[in-house]
């Protein structure tokens, strides 16, 4: 759906119609932060899957990352919504080019706020349940070749 939207978004926003626009840019902006809300769920299943391998049941697990998954960015939207409709509209990247056009965040420090402080938070996550795996396979392989040394002994 993120890039039905974005390769759409051009063609739509050349029609003119500020509500086609906001709409357009409002599903662009959920599925983006969807996409990567997703992959920080995907992180935090691979933290259980090699990190906390028993012991680690989650009533309706795929309920709560379906919540989580659809449910995160669409309060970001709804708050963006709710402060002001009219930061999504049509910018021109470029006066020559007709087809320039497209329907995004309009405002500099909602864009930041909603779309950068959102994947860097994405980011600083994924990165921390990288190395919390790389210390947790790293350990294990230390164990596994100590005990191979001791049983060679």
């Amino acid at each position: 759906m993120l890039n039905m939207a974005f390769l759409t978004n051009s063609w739509l926003s050349s029609f003119n119609q500020p509500s086609l626009c906001i709409t357009v840019a409002v599903f662009l902006h959920y599925f983006l932060l969807a996409a990567f809300t997703w992959m920080c769920l995907e992180s935090v299943h691979f933290y259980f899957a090699l990190v906390k391998v028993f012991n680690v049941y989650v009533p309706k697990y795929i309920l709560k990352c379906c919540i989580a998954g659809w449910g995160m960015p669409a309060i970001v939207i709804t708050i963006v919504l709710i402060v002001n409709k009219d930061f999504y509209g049509n910018g021109s990247h470029s006066e020559s080019n007709l087809f320039s056009n497209f329907c995004w965040i309009q405002e500099n420090t909602v864009f930041y706020i909603s779309v950068v402080a959102y994947i860097f938070s994405v980011f600083l996550t994924n990165t921390a349940m990288f190395i919390t795996v790389l210390l947790q396979i790293h350990s294990v392989k230390s164990r596994t070749q100590r005990r191979s040394r001791f049983w060679k002994r």
